[in-house]
C-alpha cells in the first residue's frame, strides 16, 4: 500500500509514510471487507459512512504540515483511522464524530488499540470543539456548502484547515485555509468526492 499507493503517487514526507505503515487499517474496517483494506479504495463502514481512500488520508495529512505535539481538531471521526494516523504522528488529537452508533464503535475501538492523546467527543462538528480551541492544525472528512465560520475561528494564527467544500452534496473541492497575521486565505488543491458534512453550518 504505501509503495504502490503513497510513494508512487507522489505521497514524500517520511513521517508521514511512516505512520501510514504503522497503523494497521484492517482494524477500522468491518470484519467482512478485511481482505480489502490495504486496497485504493473507499469502503463502507456503514450508516452511510466511508473510510477514506488510503491516498486520500496521506495526501491530507501530508498537506496539513503536522508536527509533533501540534493540537488537531478532526471533524468527522468515522472509522477513527485518520485520527490514529495523526496521533501516530505525535499529535493531540480532538475529534468530533456526530452518529451515535459510529461515537461508541470508535470510542471503543481507539480504547482497546490504546492510542495515546485521542479526545473523542459525540456533538456537531460544524461547530468545533471551543473549549479546547484554539488549533493548530484542522481536518474536515466531510464535505458541506461553506467553510464553517467557528472552525475559522478556532483555528489557531499560523493554523492550517483542511476542509471539502462544493455548492452540492458529494461534489466537492479540497480547499486548503490559512490564517496569518489575522487574516485568512485559501487555495484550492482540487476535486474530492465525500460524505455530507452535516449540521448547522453544513447540509
Amino acid at each position: 500500500m504505501v509503495r504502490e499507493q503513497l510513494e508512487a503517487r507522489g505521497i514524500s514526507d517520511p513521517a508521514v509514510l511512516g505512520a501510514m505503515l504503522a497503523v494497521p487499517r484492517h482494524l477500522f474496517v468491518q470484519e467482512a471487507l478485511r481482505s480489502q483494506a490495504y486496497e485504493d479504495t473507499p469502503l463502507p463502514i456503514g450508516y452511510g459512512q466511508t473510510i477514506s481512500q488510503p491516498y486520500i488520508v496521506a495526501l491530507m495529512t501530508q498537506l496539513l504540515e503536522v508536527q509533533r505535539g501540534m493540537r488537531v481538531l478532526e471533524i468527522g471521526t468515522g472509522s477513527g483511522y485518520q485520527a490514529a494516523v495523526l496521533a501516530t504522528l505525535g499529535c493531540t488529537v480532538f475529534t468530533v464524530e456526530r452518529m451515535r452508533e459510529l461515537y461508541q464503535n470508535t470510542s471503543g475501538l481507539l480504547r482497546q488499540m490504546g492510542l495515546r492523546g485521542i479526545h473523542m467527543q459525540r456533538r456537531d462538528g460544524t461547530l468545533g470543539m471551543p473549549e479546547a480551541a484554539p488549533f493548530d492544525r484542522i481536518i474536515v472528512t466531510a464535505g458541506g456548502p461553506e467553510v464553517p465560520r467557528p472552525l475559522v475561528e478556532q483555528l489557531d494564527e499560523g493554523g492550517i484547515m483542511l476542509i471539502p467544500v462544493g455548492a452540492k452534496p458529494r461534489t466537492q473541492r479540497l480547499v486548503r485555509v490559512r490564517k496569518e497575521q489575522g487574516r485568512v486565505s485559501s487555495d484550492d488543491l482540487g476535486p474530492v468526492v465525500f460524505v455530507d458534512l452535516v449540521g448547522d453550518h453544513g447540509w
